[in-house]
């Protein structure tokens, strides 16, 4: 999956091994990937706060807020 970072609008490519961390709202960070040049990058911390789908839309609150009731 590729998310979008919101300050920089770098693209982010999250492993499918690391899906579960990104929809449970109670881990702040996720592991990722930023895609810039042609060799693949080291994987790095990144904050779930700041990360967008790529289309620019909000991640689901129930996936960053622990508190979020339905």
């Amino acid at each position: 999956m590729f998310l979008q970072s919101k300050g920089s609008e770098t693209l982010i490519e999250i492993k499918d091994k690391d899906l579960e961390i990104l929809f449970n709202p109670l881990k702040n960070e996720i592991e990722g990937r930023i895609q810039e040049g042609e060799e693949e990058q080291d994987p790095q911390p990144f904050s779930k706060q700041e990360l967008t789908f790529a289309s620019g839309e909000d991640l689901p609150r129930c996936w960053i807020d622990p508190n979020y009731r339905t």
